[in-house]
This record gives structure tokens, sequence and C-alpha cells, in this order.
């Protein structure tokens, strides 16, 4: 009998430790975290239109572009060098592929008063001086930037006019060397267009743009 009882005795404080020792184990687990969602639009998400001031003044949207398929935006700047080495190329990419129904839009995202060079008097001088193609666009409020989830300058998202949506068909790089045109063995931005032109499914939708953050106030 004594027996017996140490032995239920036994089996009591068992269970009572493996009850212990679960309940101690969630209430010192940590929390799981949340997954966060990359801000900005993907490959395939719709675009809304915008409403910003160019370097002639005049407010600009995309709606006001009745004939274009689609188009090129570009996020850039006045004093970033990456920026600057690729300016001939998207003045290149304007006169080539506007014809083909999808112009630049550039827009400068930075904040003017944390780099002043990109400030808007200097955004008309830029303009002038390199004989910009295509509209330059200020984005005053830095609204715009994060809808795109743009990070860099330049920073390229194309669009394809899908009935009344504007369709993201490419995210990323414009080439894959911005120091010389010369040395481009991949032209991320221009096989997109040729594609979508043709009809055809873009083979690379998204590349890493290389360029300058953009300035934002903190």
């Amino acid at each position: 009998m004594k027996n017996l009882k140490t032995l239920i005795t036994a089996v009591i404080f068992g269970l009572c430790m493996l009850s212990f020792t679960a309940t101690d184990k969630n209430n010192h687990e940590e929390p799981k975290q949340k997954k966060t969602e990359a801000k900005g639009y993907k490959v395939g998400d719709a675009a809304t239109d915008f409403k910003l001031k160019n370097v002639d003044g005049k407010m600009v949207s995309l709606s006001d572009f009745k004939e274009a398929k689609g188009f090129i935006v570009i996020f850039t700047c006045n004093h970033c060098p990456y920026a600057k080495k690729y300016e001939d190329r998207i003045i290149e990419l304007d006169q080539k592929y506007k014809q083909n129904g999808y112009p630049v839009i550039a827009i400068n995202p930075n904040d003017p008063n944390v780099q002043p060079e990109d400030d808007f008097e200097q955004m008309v001088g830029r303009a002038k001086e390199k004989g910009f193609t295509f509209p330059y666009l200020v984005d005053e409020g830095q609204k715009i930037y994060p809808q795109y989830g743009a990070t860099k300058t330049p920073h390229v998202f194309i669009l394809q006019k899908q009935g009344d949506k504007n369709i993201v068909k490419y995210i990323g790089a414009i080439d894959n060397n911005y120091e010389n045109p010369d040395d481009v063995s991949e032209h991320y931005v221009r096989n997109a267009l040729d594609a979508l032109i043709q009809g055809k499914p873009v083979k690379q939708e998204k590349t890493v743009a290389i360029g300058c953050t953009i300035k934002v106030k903190k």
C-alpha cells in the first residue's frame, strides 16, 4: 500500500511539472513578428495618375497624353552623378520610344531642403542645359515617389495602358552599366519596351535600380 501511494504521488508530481513547464514556455515565448510587405507598386499593379508641375510651369498628368500606349516614368534629379550619367540615354529613350507611344516622364523626387541642387529653379536650368525632350516634373511634398516605391535616382517604371488603367510592366535600372553606354551588355528598359511594342511578354520584369538614395526631410 505504501509503495502504491508513493507511485501515485510521483505520477501526480510529474504531471504537475509537465503542466508548469508548458505554461512557462508559453509565457516566455517570443511573439512571432508579422511579415511586412514592401511598399510601392509591383509588376502587374495599376499605377494611379498624378498631376505635377513641369519645368515650363504647367501641370502635367498621364491623362494628358491621349495617344500614348504607355509611359517610361523615371525618377531622377539634378545632382546625382548616376542620374547625370544617364541623362543622354534618357533623352535617347524618349526620342526613340515616344514615336511608338511610350514617352518619358521624368520626376524629381528629392526634397530641395535636403539637397538644394534639386530645387525647382535648378531643375529648369538643367532641363534647358541638357535639352530635355520630355517633361521634367517636381514631386512637391514627395507624395508620388512613395506610391511607386522608388528608392533611387534614376529608378524606372514602365507603364502600359490597358483600358483606363496604367499597368506596371517593368521596374528597375535602365541598363547594366551606368559608367559607359558603350560597355552596356543588358539594355533592360529597351528590351522591355521592344517586347511590349511587339505584343510580347517582358522577359525581365524587375532589376535592381542603381543610383543615389532619394533625399527625404528627416
